[in-house]
């Protein structure tokens, strides 16, 4: 890919206990901060029930929207662990048990308990996928086409990322400048706007915030050109001058 191509991702978040609450998520900021840092814009993140038919149709659809897809979570020993053969019913494939999957459950297992039945679910993969090494608990994620498949738990999800992050190609990574001032969002929503409407190929975001009884906001510039960025940078904080405002430049500069 050339150097400025954007590249898109979307994640999966699979699991009942993520839109029950009883779950907090902390696999989506480590993706997005991860992905960026390649150069790989995340631009949609959807959380999804353990139900077949609900993950068929939010992979289907993000694979063909994206260039890449990961979902997270479903792929243990329970019965409720139905990622694995709800991606092989995506990809038309039949699902099987790897014998390398299985070969590495066999070392990681061996004199420590028995791999019953239900471990060697976690060996059944999609045919014709490839594996995703797991240096936690060997049991492997998988890609198939532009879908990575990975564990729920953020420990096993990290070190499977490390795992296939060089087989991911990006873009031109994003930059971000945060300015935040004292000014109420609603003084600054004219000229942001007309800021925006100058900068076509920066994202502005506004981000109002109430502290010690008054109300401020931070403002978020991301985009892939320094040099625009910067650019940008110099005309809002002259906007927030002549609003009254002080603006302050954060370090390090938000994503």
């Amino acid at each position: 890919m050339a150097e400025t191509a954007v590249v898109t991702a979307a994640l999966v978040l699979i699991g009942n206990e993520l839109l029950s609450g009883r779950t907090k998520d902390a696999n989506l900021p480590f993706l997005a901060d991860r992905l960026n840092a390649l150069g790989i814009q995340l631009r949609e993140a959807r959380i999804v029930p353990d139900v077949e038919e609900e993950i068929i149709a939010a992979v289907d659809a993000c694979r063909n929207r994206y260039d890449y897809v990961f979902t997270t979570g479903g792929i243990g020993p329970t019965h409720d662990d139905i990622t694995a053969g709800s991606i092989a019913k995506a990809f038309g494939v039949a699902l099987e048990r790897n014998a390398e999957a299985v070969r590495r459950l066999e070392a990681h297992y061996a004199g420590r308990m028995e791999l019953n039945e239900a471990r060697l679910r976690m060996a059944m993969i999609p045919a014709g996928a490839t594996l995703i090494d797991n240096p936690v608990s060997a049991a492997p994620g998988f890609q198939i086409g532009n879908v990575f498949v990975m564990a729920g738990v953020p420990a096993i999800m990290q070190a499977m990322f490390d795992g296939i992050a060089s087989r991911l190609v990006g873009g031109t990574p994003i930059q971000s400048r945060t300015v935040s001032c004292g000014l109420p969002e609603g003084t600054l929503a004219a000229g942001l706007g007309a800021l925006q409407e100058r900068y076509p190929d920066i994202s502005i975001g506004s981000y109002p915030h109430f502290r010690a009884g008054a109300f401020g906001v931070a403002i978020v510039l991301r985009g892939v050109d320094a040099g625009r960025l910067d650019t940008a940078v110099e005309e809002l904080c002259d906007l927030m001058r002549n609003l009254g405002g002080t603006p302050v430049i954060e370090s390090p500069p938000e994503r």
